[in-house]
């Protein structure tokens, strides 16, 4: 199985988020390849479906209205670090168990779906 790679750090959260979404919509392009006029409607649909909305102590990214991911946006989380990427609980929450990645960092696996579960 194959994911989306981000191998890059970033300067700021914003372009770590878009790096990670670049992966993402590189692992959906391989799960469901745009080569009939449906899936290409589908790519196309799923490319534009992005959203990222701003929270205290997180940012929520969300695809197809469902929460994919959240991103810590403190310095002075007790547990992880500015840029930690963290697996949703819910579509309120994230999973504190621990950190999938960090978008400022670089260096991590994504799905198109989101986080890859810890094994």
């Amino acid at each position: 199985m194959s994911y989306g790679y981000v191998d890059k750090s970033s300067e700021t959260l914003e372009s770590g988020i878009e790096k990670m979404k670049a992966a993402m919509v590189e692992d959906y392009k391989l799960f469901m390849p745009p080569d009939t006029d449906i899936r290409k409607k589908m790519f196309k649909d799923f490319t534009n479906s992005f959203e990222v909305k701003y929270g205290k102590k997180y940012i929520k990214i969300l695809s197809n209205e469902s929460t994919t991911a959240f991103i810590v946006a403190v310095d002075n989380d007790k547990k992880f670090k500015m840029g930690d990427i963290l697996f949703p609980a819910g579509y309120a929450a994230p999973a504190r168990n621990a950190a999938r990645g960090n978008v400022l960092d670089g260096g991590y696996a994504i799905n198109w779906t989101g986080p890859l579960y810890l094994k």
